[in-house]
């Protein structure tokens, strides 16, 4: 058995970095580094100045390179199994420039359309959010809560994606039982699927993994602990890296509890605990988007996941919601000419007179 491709390095410590700050201690959670990583690398590629900087120290330098992978992971052509939904929404008074909405527009399910925020937020909402609930199957049905459309928003970035896996050797039903499960809150009996086969298999930096693979290219990378403890701390991008290259094909026997998990979190807080902070600020560049000046003022995202014996199926969606920046007027630079100066007149691609002042002799008002 061919072991299956390896996440992209980059993308890698991306998951891993803002991993790290979503962990909740003692509690479980999903996210979608591809939905997310989506959003955001279509921010930094309409981002300038320190705005884009943030979000290249958090996604690697080639986010374009990232976001061509993240497509290619969701070839609805090649996997039927999938669907995925990249909207843009603007109202008609918001000038985009063509790059940027030419940039959406390439990417898988996209869809650009004008948004009435100001006169029709609940509308717009519910809009959005049914077709957010269409591309995920109903698995994600109100990804903008009430109140979340804005009649001042200016522009909303939406990501969406569905995935069925169904693994080629179902677990067998009939094995399916209960089994101990040490929870932080106490050891428990759970439904437990059992299944003995080759799959692929890896151990690195106390940590090891075994593989599921699904049809389409699709897998399900199941990590344990060495150590026995009820909260493990997050893997790092490099003991991931290290798990897949050092993946062979073992005989398994399998134990994997039957789960569903599901996280709804805004990423505001979080991204600025990686040190992505001046997108919501008024100091935001997005100068790549539009010419008014933007910042982001929420980012959703939902996500859910469940395995069982005849596969797992997820869902997830990020929304960005971006406002008008408010101007601060930058403080002039002080320029007094107080003291002796040089001074040059010039034209075109030629200097007509140069020359220097040190006591000006004054020619009168201007007559």
């Amino acid at each position: 058995m061919q072991p299956s491709t390896s996440p992209r390095r980059d993308h890698l410590e991306f998951a891993a970095a803002l991993d790290r700050v979503l962990v909740r201690s003692g509690g479980s959670h999903v996210w979608s580094p591809h939905s997310v990583g989506t959003v955001l690398g279509l921010l930094a590629a309409g981002a300038a100045g320190r705005t884009r900087a943030e979000l290249e120290a958090l996604l690697g330098p080639d986010t374009k390179g990232q976001l061509e992978a993240l497509d290619a992971a969701v070839d609805t052509g090649s996997a039927p199994d999938l669907a995925t939904l990249n909207g843009l929404y603007v109202p008609a008074d918001l000038e985009l420039l063509p790059d940027f909405e030419a940039r959406v527009r390439a990417r898988a399910g996209a869809e650009v359309g004008r948004a009435d925020f100001e006169h029709d937020a609940e509308g717009v909402r519910s809009r959005i959010n049914g077709e957010v609930a269409d591309v995920t199957r109903g698995l994600v049905r109100e990804l903008l809560p009430p109140g979340g459309v804005r009649p001042d928003l200016r522009l909303l970035l939406v990501n969406a994606l569905w995935v069925k896996v169904i693994w080629p050797d179902p677990f067998d039903p009939a094995r399916t039982r209960a089994r101990p499960f040490h929870a932080p809150s106490g050891k428990r009996r759970v439904p437990t699927m059992h299944r003995s086969a080759r799959l692929p298999h890896a151990r690195a930096g106390g940590w090891s993994m075994v593989s599921l693979e699904g049809d389409h290219e699709l897998v399900l990378d199941v990590l344990l602990p060495d150590e026995r403890t009820t909260d493990p701390a997050p893997v790092s991008a490099e003991v991931l890296a290290d798990l897949y290259r050092g993946r062979s094909s073992q005989q398994v026997d399998l134990a994997l509890p039957r789960f569903r998990v599901e996280t709804d979190t805004s990423l505001l807080g979080p991204l600025a605990a990686v040190g992505v902070r001046e997108l919501a600020t008024d100091g935001a560049r997005f100068d790549g988007i539009s010419p008014e000046p933007l910042r982001a003022d929420e980012i959703l995202h939902q996500s859910v996941l469940r395995v069982d014996e005849k596969g797992a199926e997820g869902a997830a969606a990020t929304a960005v919601m971006m406002l008008r920046a408010a101007v601060t007027p930058s403080r002039p630079v002080r320029f007094t000419v107080d003291r002796p100066f040089v001074f040059v007149l010039r034209r075109r691609e030629a200097v007509l007179f140069l020359g220097r002042v040190t006591d000006p002799v004054d020619p009168g008002p201007a007559s």
